[in-house]
This record gives C-alpha cells, structure tokens and sequence, in this order.
C-alpha cells in the first residue's frame, strides 16, 4: 500500500497569466509587502472585482485553510485567523500571538474588528461571511479568494496561488509552487491507464462513503484534473464533507481498481463519543470490500493526514505525487 509522500522537484515553467492578476498602481510594479517601507498602493483583482492594498502590510488576516501552509512557508505572520480549523503540523497552530476566530459554525468575527486589518483574506469555510466581515471592516480590502463554482478546480489553486504571491512579493516562489503542482498532474497523466476504474472515498465516523467524480469534497476534483475513468458515477451526488451515501456493498460492486482515500477523522477527529478508526483499517475490515482489484491488489491510495484542513496547492501536489509512484511501481 503506497502511504508515504514525497514531493519532487519541479522543472516545469510557468503556467499562463492570472486570473487574479495585479496592476501596480505605484511606478514601480515590482513593489511589495517586503519594500522598503515606503507606502504605496497596488490593485488586485478577486472574485468580487478590482481591490486596493496599500503596502506594506502590517496586520494581515486569513480565513481560508487553502491560503495557511503557503503564508507559513512565505513568513507571513497572521494577526488572525480560524486557529482551531488549521492542521496540527502548521506552526501558526500553537502561535499564541494569532488571535482565534473560532470556526465557521461559530465565528468570532468582531475579532476581525480588534485585529485592525490591513488586508483580510477571506475564502474557503468563511466565504458565507464575507458580506459580515465587509460590514465590520468597511475600510479594509478583502480578498475574496475562495474557489469559484463551476471553475476547474487546478487553475482556481494556481490563480489563488499566484495572487498571493503578488500582494507579498513571492512572485518566484508561488511559480515554483505551480510548477511543482502542474508536474505532479502530468506524472500521474503519463503514468496512468484510462482502463483501469478508479474509486474515491472519504471515511468518516467508522463509515466508508462515497466521493462523487467532479463534485464530491476534496477528491472529487482529481477525476477531471487527472482525466481518471471513475468506477461508478450517481445522480445528484453531494459536496458534502462525509461524502454521499451509497452503500459500500455498491462501492464493492463497482469493483475499482484503485482506490483514493480521504480519512477525514485523521485531520478533526471523530465526533463525540466515537473512537477513531483510521481509513486503512475500515478498507482492511470490510467484508464487503475484500474482493475488490483495489484491495486485493494493493492499489489504494490515501490523501495527507491533514487533508481536510489544508487542501491547497501542495496537499494535492503531495497526494498526486503519491499516486504517481503507485501507478509507476505497475
């Protein structure tokens, strides 16, 4: 079973031009939160149109889990955030000095208000608080950055990516992250047989459901992304976090070759008063799925640990990249 992770070294250039592209309002377009301290002005656009940020930034926000791992590894520091949905190997998780907006279901949004933003960057689990948190802070631009619906899912990452990249002057660094990304997608590419039926599963609460090919949570999107042949496609199938409800006796008659596994306990936790049981131990102990190719074979593949509350850009280069050595290894 192919469980270890490894990124590599991308030798792709660069994708094409942003779809968050920037416009430099100062004469010097190259100018960034890492100038000289001088306070000039760029403009950006986002989902909701065009955006002005003034430079440098001295107190930045961010709600949307996708935007956290890239901010870290870029030395942003946050003055505050939704700490208790961020992963556990993120360092802002133990950061005292970032105030908590607590979570999306109870949101703490007058913190918003107490940080005294100049940037907020707001997406993901957050995005139905945006009209919220324009109220509170009506002099403050927002970043809308949240995934558009009905968009390809890869060049929403790489917009997100790049846009970023821009407003904190790591233009380079976000092209390595998209050119680290756009090779994991083509090793699984040339790699894979579109004869061989792929599954995707997302385990939660003991169970084992069912991930719809385009529109089921998180990995949902690495069946177009990919061009993967999916093993069983339903009606109306759902984005919801626990994925839909089909039973795994028709996951089992579906009869995969491969299967994608997100374990969403291993990144929250179950619910109270259940025991976690990790993914690969439900697919071990299922009667129903013990004849399955995938099974049988060893042709499963499980998405990071912290997926659920870090699926950005490199959790899904990780997870591509971790498939790309299973289909290899064939």
């Amino acid at each position: 079973m192919i469980t270890t992770f490894r990124r590599r070294a991308a030798a792709a250039t660069a994708a094409a031009a942003l779809a968050f592209g920037l416009v430099s309002c100062a004469d010097d377009a190259g100018t960034s939160a890492e100038g000289n301290g001088a306070t000039e002005t760029i403009q950006v656009e986002d989902n909701q149109g065009t955006q002005t940020v003034a430079l440098p930034l001295d107190s930045v926000i961010s709600t949307d889990n996708r935007t956290f791992r890239t901010l870290e590894d870029w030395g942003v520091e946050l003055s505050a955030a939704p700490v208790g949905l961020m992963p556990e190997n993120l360092g802002y998780k133990t950061d005292d000095s970032i105030v908590d907006l607590g979570n999306h279901r109870e949101p703490n949004l007058e913190a918003i208000v107490a940080a005294e933003p100049d940037l907020i960057i707001n997406g993901q689990r957050f995005a139905q608080y945006y009209e919220d948190i324009k109220a509170l802070t009506p002099d403050t631009p927002i970043l809308d950055v949240n995934v558009r619906e009905g968009e390809p899912f890869d060049e929403e990452l790489r917009r997100q990516t790049r846009l970023l990249g821009e407003v904190f002057g790591k233009e380079d660094e976000a092209e390595e992250l998209v050119a680290e990304f756009d090779e994991s997608i083509q090793r699984v590419r040339d790699a894979y047989d579109p004869e061989d039926t792929v599954m995707g599963v997302i385990t939660s609460g003991g169970n084992v459901n069912y991930a719809a090919p385009g529109s089921g949570r998180t990995l949902g999107p690495a069946f177009d992304i990919l061009g993967l042949t999916p093993a069983l496609e339903v009606d109306n199938a759902t984005t919801d976090h626990q994925g839909d409800d089909i039973s795994v006796e028709a996951i089992a008659d579906s009869n995969p070759d491969i299967m994608l596994v997100m374990d969403r306990d291993a990144a929250v936790g179950p619910a109270e008063g259940e025991e976690y049981v990790p993914a690969n131990e439900l697919l071990r102990d299922s009667a129903a799925l013990r004849n399955v190719t995938a099974v049988t074979e060893d042709r499963i593949i499980y998405m990071p640990q912290y997926t659920y509350v870090d699926e950005g850009i490199q959790t899904y280069t990780e997870f591509f990249n971790a498939l790309a050595d299973a289909l290899e290894q064939d």
